[in-house]
């Protein structure tokens, strides 16, 4: 059983996206439990670009434990089979999604893998969305679920 933890820098998120979010943990709940934090304070809300950066590694550092994944647009561009890999060598991952500004490249280089969902800007919520679906897609993949076809 996998232990997936997701934290990313933003406030609560709406209900609507909280329920998309439900609805893919527990399509993922036979392979894995995977936990979700949202991390935000007034430091965050106020600060200008670096000094927010700065902030958001601050505020994360704890929680880099076990294999951990910042996800940035400059990271490894993976397909889901690339994806599923990583799920196979480690049973406890921890993911991380950036405030608006993005992350310091110091705190990039403290995580073991730097993956990009796209190319594309995306609000955290859409990547969170995109990042479930992927992560019950490699759990599928791994374990023969035919959900990834």
């Amino acid at each position: 059983m996998h232990k997936i933890a997701l934290y990313s820098i933003g406030k609560k998120d709406a209900k609507y996206y909280e329920m998309i979010y439900e609805d893919l943990i527990k399509n993922a709940k036979k392979y894995a439990t995977i936990k979700m934090e949202n991390i935000f304070n007034k430091k965050i809300n106020q600060a200008q670009k670096q000094q927010a950066r700065q902030i958001y590694t601050q505020v994360l550092m704890p929680y880099l434990q076990d294999y951990t994944i910042a996800l940035d647009p400059k990271g490894e561009e993976l397909d889901s089979f690339a994806f599923a890999k990583v799920f196979e060598k480690y049973d406890k991952l921890s993911f991380f999604i950036g405030g608006a500004y993005g992350f310091e490249e110091d705190f990039l280089h403290k995580c073991d893998k730097v993956v990009s969902l796209s190319k594309l800007t995306m609000s955290h919520k859409v990547a969170k969305i995109v990042l479930l679906e992927q992560i019950f897609r490699a759990l599928s993949i791994i374990h023969k679920h035919p959900y990834h076809k």
